[in-house]
């Protein structure tokens, strides 16, 4: 994993959060929840092939 990935992580929390508050502001509740859940759902994408790796490494280490 490189620092790149984690500032990037870092810099989409800090932008969905930023649009989360402006959206709760002018009362528009479920675009607030759907942006949300999008800055998720783009940042698990981002991470899905480390965690396919690290369970790759994990299931040949426990091989007998």
């Amino acid at each position: 994993m490189t620092i790149l990935l984690i500032i990037k992580i870092a810099a989409v929390g800090i932008l969905i959060s930023i649009v989360n508050q402006i959206l709760k502001q002018s009362g528009k509740d479920d675009m607030a929840y759907f942006t949300s859940l999008s800055g998720i759902i783009l940042v698990l994408l981002w991470i899905l092939p480390y965690l396919a790796e690290l369970f790759e490494i994990i299931k040949k280490m426990f091989e007998l």
